[in-house]
């Protein structure tokens, strides 16, 4: 994949973002700088930070420091975008974006299939705000414009789908956005494709946003969150960001750095196994369909192979049956390389599940109630045919439980 601004491939960006001599020093990292008070020798030193202060001038801890400074170039660069700003965590990221742009009597407009804390935060921060929020099908392409009001100021995506992984028209959407609602904001939740296997902002979204605790960080060992804006939001994420205390530290800003040196590589191997262990399942008698949009089968399919570069590890599959508390206890707990555990994206591979009735409460639209059990991995970096031969076991282990 090739970007756009520096016609170099994507491997190449990932290398080279961020790492101008003023943020190394003539090292190959950037520097750690720890700093709340940055000292001024002179009134006109101050004056000058003060000015350029929103433009990577050193001013005050809390607008960052060389090391915040090198990340945030590099996600902007990577991404397309105007700017990038830095929160503790992904939920941080989506709540402060969102709270950076509405105001009291305000509408937002989002995918009933977005990750599961940022329906909450509608629900109940928003609403204590007098913000509403209708959530959508997150199937719909062009007819999203039934669900748009005078009043929307929002209209928030996510692709792949949080649990179910369906796939979004983007194009579609965007279009009929930008057609009826020109004003409106529109934001995205990048996660799944780490901000560079989907260009968010290429394709018209003016927020992509991140959890970096996934692919960024790649380790599972520190949280971070990022939101790159285009021209017409940056100003005004940037400030509310500010006055909204948000910020990382220093050592987690270099750590997300350093993790997107490596970045390409191991997407490619998670995109590798993750469709290899992706196929097997669909071979499986057990399993209803597998939900891994480089599938055919997987829904929004055709719209992952004409948007994105590529694939993460994460998927989920639906069994043909709803487990009894006892089968799915003696599935999940017996698993010697898959561990459960929320998040994902490091190097390990983690497994979770969630009943029909669990989906249902927080897909609210009238959706089928899914036939089964709905499981999702995270493919990491073992050899993937260990991985298979663990799942293998997990399916014997069911064998034992019969309905």
């Amino acid at each position: 994949m090739t970007d756009k601004k520096t016609d170099k491939k994507l491997e190449t960006s990932l290398i080279s973002a961020g790492r101008k001599k003023r943020y190394t020093a003539g090292a190959v990292n950037s520097v750690i700088q720890r700093a709340s008070s940055l000292v001024f020798d002179t009134v006109a030193e101050k004056k000058r930070a003060t000015a350029g202060r929103t433009r990577g001038e050193l001013f005050y801890g809390r607008r960052g420091t060389l090391t915040h400074f090198s990340l945030q170039d590099a996600m902007t660069e990577l991404e397309n975008g105007a700017g990038c700003a830095l929160y503790p965590c992904g939920a941080a990221a989506v709540t402060n974006a969102i709270l950076a742009f509405v105001e009291s009597g305000d509408h937002v407009l989002m995918s009933g299939s977005v990750y599961e804390p940022t329906r909450d935060f509608c629900n109940v921060i928003l609403r204590k705000l007098n913000v509403s929020t209708t959530f959508f099908p997150h199937t719909c392409g062009s007819e999203i414009t039934q669900w748009v009001r005078p009043d929307t100021r929002i209209v928030f995506l996510e692709s792949p789908a949080s649990i179910t992984m369906e796939v979004q028209d983007i194009p579609a959407i965007v279009a009929a956005i930008r057609q009826q609602a020109p004003d409106a904001i529109i934001m995205m939740d990048n996660t799944w494709a780490a901000g560079v296997l989907f260009n968010a902002l290429d394709f018209g979204i003016d927020i992509s946003i991140q959890a970096g605790t996934k692919y960024l960080i790649g380790h599972s060992d520190a949280m971070v969150g990022t939101a790159v804006a285009n021209a017409r939001c940056w100003d005004t994420l940037r400030e509310n960001s500010y006055l909204m205390g948000q910020m990382v530290d220093a050592d987690t800003a270099y750590m997300t750095s350093r993790g997107l040196r490596t970045l390409a590589v191991r997407l490619r191997q998670h995109e590798e196994s993750s469709i290899k262990v992706a196929e097997w399942l669909a071979g499986r008698e057990e399993v209803w369909r597998v939900n891994h949009p480089a599938l055919p089968q997987s829904p929004g399919h055709h719209f992952w192979k004409r948007d994105f570069s590529g694939s993460s590890g994460l998927f989920s599959f639906i069994l043909r049956r709803q487990l009894s508390r006892e089968a799915l206890a003696d599935f999940l707990d017996n698993f010697r390389h898959f561990s459960m555990a929320y998040s994902w994206g490091g190097y390990e591979s983690l497994i979770l599940a969630n009943q029909p009735q669990e989906i249902a409460a927080i897909r609210p639209q009238g959706e089928p109630l899914l036939p089964g059990t709905l499981v999702r991995l995270h493919i990491g970096l073992e050899n993937v045919d260990d991985l298979i031969g663990d799942l293998t076991d997990g399916f014997d282990r069911l064998a034992r439980h019969p309905e």
